[in-house]
């Protein structure tokens, strides 16, 4: 984790540094004078070099746990942090959460029924919304539910059924991976020599897929699932705009509209920060699934504790 950090760190910091447009300008506006703009600049640290900047930035966001203040409003940007990230996380937990709901589902039925018309059906249906724009199905969701039906409101989320367009829109592209990994693994098992036997001894076709097929290839639908979380934070930004939820996406797109260097900053190593213990998470539970990784783990366990009375000995 340390050198993903490190990178991303490196990499939007570059970026914010060679993106065009001066916040010192933004601040000041356009009729400033370049004695003002120069006084602005050094009291915000524009002013210095790109290395020391950066080594700056590394050691109060890693050593100080400080991302710095917003050069428009003063205020930490830690704070606000942990002010908007909860509905950010929120967001796209429940658009995971039904993403595995309906794509685990959605695969298992196109798996034991393939080649027939619930296959093709489902494969189509998992093409065409992992093709579509998660932006455009949000707003011909608010077109449909919110301006025509009036059913669901168009912004906000004062109470849970704000959170309904928002959540669809995130999880339907994450569904349809998700379901497509699960056909995919399901085929590669459903052939095996255990499941021909355990059909063979009488076990009912349910316990034989969920105990035998689905468990068994359950691993590479973790692994999807896990990256999924990742790319619905991305997608709760957009998400958050369009409805106007106040979570990162809203504060960042309009600090990056302004060129405010510290939340954009500070919003992208947060994401990475969260992304990345999500894969770790994703680790830690394939050793649970897969008594393979256990038995490995077990091994090497056992094999340096020989060495060790070997080198005592």
């Amino acid at each position: 984790m340390i050198p993903v950090l490190l990178g991303v760190s490196l990499l939007v910091f570059t970026i914010m540094y060679f993106t065009p447009g001066d916040p010192a300008v933004i601040i000041l506006g356009p009729s400033a004078t370049q004695e003002s703009i120069a006084q602005t600049k050094h009291e915000l640290g524009l002013d210095k070099p790109f290395g020391e900047r950066y080594l700056e930035y590394i050691g109060n966001a890693f050593l100080r746990f400080d991302l710095g203040k917003s050069y428009f409003t003063g205020r930490s940007v830690s704070d606000e942090v942990l002010v908007r990230l909860p509905y950010t996380l929120k967001l796209a937990g429940l658009a995971i959460l039904w993403s595995i709901i309906i794509g685990i589902p959605a695969g298992a039925i196109a798996a034991m029924n393939q080649n027939t018309w619930k296959d093709n059906a489902t494969m189509f249906g998992a093409l065409f919304f992992l093709s579509m724009p998660a932006f455009w199905f949000a707003l011909v969701l608010v077109m449909i539910f919110s301006i025509n039906l009036r059913l669901l409101p168009v912004v906000g989320i004062e109470s849970w059924k704000g959170y309904i367009l928002p959540v669809i829109s995130m999880s339907v592209g994450g569904a349809a991976g998700i379901a497509r990994q699960t056909r995919s693994s399901m085929l590669e098992v459903i052939r095996q020599d255990y499941v021909t036997t355990a059909r063979a001894k009488g076990q009912k076709e349910r316990l034989v897929i969920t105990g035998h097929i689905l468990r068994n290839g359950l691993i590479p639908i973790v692994v999807v699932a896990g990256n999924s979380m990742g790319t619905m934070m991305g997608g709760a930004l957009i998400a958050e705009t369009i409805f106007s939820i106040p979570g990162m996406g809203s504060y960042m797109v309009n600090a990056i509209s302004k060129r405010d260097y510290p939340v954009v900053q500070g919003g992208v190593l947060v994401i990475a920060i969260c992304f990345s213990l999500i894969m770790l998470l994703v680790d830690i539970v394939l050793a649970f699934v897969d008594p393979r990784i256990r038995a490995q783990f077990s091994s090497k366990k056992k094999k340096g504790s020989a060495a060790k009375w070997k080198a005592a000995a």
